[in-house]
């Protein structure tokens, strides 16, 4: 009587689990002698050996409230496993995880995307590591968005006379180059007044050009300089811009690091791509983490010659302990492989900056 009690109640939740919960809300399983509730395999312990569900399953508050902490809590402890190591010992780190290791680790690809959840969500409420760029008398950028916003308009009604310009040129076979110039301006101001009336940036938005030449920034690509030039006019924008939208694409400064750290081990048949892949998103996490660190410190702060010491030193020495140890060079080779790495760091950042503004960043 009981089993047929016990086989209406499963019809009645829908055959929910076939029966496996009981009434205290545990798995009548534990682990031994019944089906993996999950793919249907004989279990042999508390996990399935097929797909690694656990065989101890529960229907209760407090052991969902158990699972998060067990999340949490089983998280943490990988982390704080990994940081120390990341930050002191990356060579090993990036090794021990190579060979294997994994369980104690944070994997880099989670590590680096929470590095740059947590490097945007401290930029949008400290700033970064020199401070925010929103700042200001209260009233003065109070009036200053109210004539950002009538510019606005104003700019928004000449795109559209140029757009309408443009398009009957088009119709006709024409193009002129000086007036996609001049709406190629506009634009660019129509965006820099949304977010001054959005709050998001000082309404001093125009800051002083700057002459790629005399900076010494000129590549002597066209294509490329007209893109860093344009970028120049209004470096204070651009930064912004760059700022807010970078971690969106945060992700491609991986594959553009790959080719430079291949070609510094070139000859060398018993390191591959994926092993120059964990080295690289590794690498960046710590210095993604050491800029989140830093923009903390400047908001409690910390002095901006520290500030400076640690954007300037901690990178080539973090480069060089990491090269040192992930691939078991002694120190000449990681000596000179850090000055290759500390170029192609720059060369890359090029690109990716380049990538960015080409993006519409």
């Amino acid at each position: 009587m009981s089993g047929e009690f016990e086989a209406m109640a499963d019809a009645a939740t829908g055959g929910l689990a076939a029966g496996a919960i009981d009434g205290t809300g545990r798995s009548r399983h534990e682990g031994h002698g019944g089906a993996c509730l999950n793919c249907g395999t004989a279990l042999v312990g508390p996990h399935c050996h097929r797909c690694g569900q656990t065989a101890h399953i529960h229907r209760t508050a407090s052991g969902l409230f158990h699972d998060i902490a067990h999340g949490v809590f089983h998280f943490e402890g990988r982390t704080w496993h990994t940081l120390p190591l990341l930050f002191w010992r990356p060579g090993e780190v990036t090794r021990r995880y190579i060979q294997g290791e994994r369980v104690n680790f944070v994997s880099p690809m989670a590590l680096f995307l929470f590095s740059v959840f947590l490097m945007v969500a401290v930029f949008g409420v400290l700033g970064g590591p020199f401070g925010p760029l929103n700042t200001g008398d209260v009233a003065a950028t109070a009036k200053a968005r109210t004539d950002a916003a009538n510019e606005l308009k104003r700019v928004e009604t000449e795109i559209r006379t140029l757009k309408a310009r443009k398009d009957a040129l088009k119709a006709q076979g024409r193009s002129d180059p000086k007036l996609n110039e001049q709406l190629g301006d506009l634009i660019s101001d129509e965006a820099g007044l949304r977010l001054v009336t959005k709050g998001i940036l000082k309404p001093n938005i125009k800051s002083q050009p700057i002459d790629i030449e005399e900076a010494g920034i000129k590549t002597g690509v066209p294509g490329v300089d007209h893109v860093i030039q344009h970028a120049a006019d209004n470096p204070e924008l651009a930064a912004y811009k760059l700022q807010s939208s970078a971690y969106k694409f945060s992700w491609a400064l991986i594959p553009i690091s790959l080719p430079f750290i291949w070609l510094l081990f070139a000859f060398r048949r018993d390191v591959g791509m994926y092993d120059h892949a964990i080295f690289a998103t590794y690498s960046l996490s710590a210095m993604t983490l050491m800029v989140v660190a830093l923009s903390i410190g400047a908001a409690l702060g910390l002095w901006g010659g520290a500030i400076a010491a640690v954007l300037l030193l901690f990178p080539p020495w973090h480069m060089y302990r990491q090269l040192k140890g992930a691939y078991g060079l002694g120190r000449f080779g990681a000596l000179w492989r850090t000055f290759a790495l500390i170029i192609s760091a720059y060369t890359a950042a090029l690109i990716f900056f380049i990538f960015l503004l080409t993006m519409g960043a």
